[in-house]
């Protein structure tokens, strides 16, 4: 499923921007469905011209029924009488989206036989103090066992002392999902903390739901900006 929200905050019509001849999402579900690792790949959108773009293309599209606060709700209400086991969110925005991290994230589910696990989702290492300090790269720390404690556009841990070199960790926005953790999700009241932090993912973890972490080095590149379209151009180049 890859949600697609016409109107977004940062760069609005971002997901209908051209990308070396194709709009942004049709790259996305594209490079979803060239992965080969899914029975079925899904646009859910609230826009008219995203639902048209995919759907003229060949693609499959379905229509948000109503206005939605996250990525993870819009998809929520889509696969709610779908018959699946295990729904994959893909950010409309990863033009970049590839087989390696998709199947990462994938494979968690298949050893969890007692269901421990209620979403997966990935993160990559980053040295970069501009990107660790910056905002729009959320950031997670996890336990022994990789499963997350907090995510934050802060920069966690704290560098209180210098001479510890933590690891930092930028959250990539892919989550695999049990589709009762996704229903879950629907009922769940937004909090304070994922209010501020505007992170769903938060909102998971503040009801007792797990989420297991995997790390990947592919970084790709998020199209949050004008300036990560610009870049996108030039790596498609």
């Amino acid at each position: 499923m890859i949600p697609a929200r016409y109107q977004a905050s940062r760069f609005p019509a971002k997901l209908m921007q051209d990308l070396a001849g194709k709009p942004v999402i049709q790259r996305t579900y594209e490079a979803t469905v060239e992965t080969g690792l899914f029975d079925e790949v899904y646009v859910v959108t609230d826009s008219d011209t995203i639902f048209d773009l995919i759907t003229a293309s060949g693609g499959k599209a379905i229509m948000s029924q109503k206005a939605h606060e996250s990525g993870s709700d819009r998809i929520a209400e889509a696969v709610e009488t779908l018959d699946v086991d295990i729904v994959v969110n893909v950010q409309g925005d990863e033009p970049f989206t590839e087989k390696q991290s998709l199947q990462k994230v994938i494979e968690v589910f298949k050893d969890d036989t007692d269901e421990e696990i209620d979403l997966a989702s990935l993160m990559t290492p980053i040295q970069d103090w501009d990107e660790i300090a910056n905002p729009n790269t959320v950031k997670v720390i996890v336990d022994h066992r990789n499963f997350a404690l907090y995510f934050s556009r802060s920069p966690i841990p704290y560098p209180r002392d210098k001479e510890n070199k933590a690891i930092y960790y930028k959250h990539k926005g892919i989550y695999a999902f049990r589709k009762r953790a996704l229903l879950d999700f629907r009922q769940m009241p937004i909090s304070p903390l994922e209010a501020s932090e505007k992170i769903e993912a938060i909102r998971f973890l503040e009801h007792g739901k797990k989420i297991r972490m995997v790390e990947t080095e592919v970084t790709g590149i998020e199209i949050d900006t004008p300036e990560d379209l610009e870049r996108a151009r030039k790596v498609w180049k």
